[in-house]
């Protein structure tokens, strides 16, 4: 199984991304549907929320 190509690899998070992320997480959103949402890798969302100090909901 071939691992899914990220376009935006490594790429800086905008303030509207950081909003954004800041939104989902508070309204209780599952990871995979918050890294969904942003076009973002599952570990990237894990990442930012752990320096921004967000609680992210399990895996449903």
């Amino acid at each position: 199984m071939a691992e899914a190509k990220f376009e935006r690899h490594r790429q800086a998070w905008t303030q509207d991304e950081i909003q954004k992320l800041h939104t989902l997480a508070k309204k209780g959103m599952a990871l995979k549907q918050i890294a969904k949402a942003l076009t973002r890798s599952e570990e990237s969302i894990k990442t930012r929320a752990k320096e921004d100090a967000l609680n992210i909901a399990k895996l449903r």
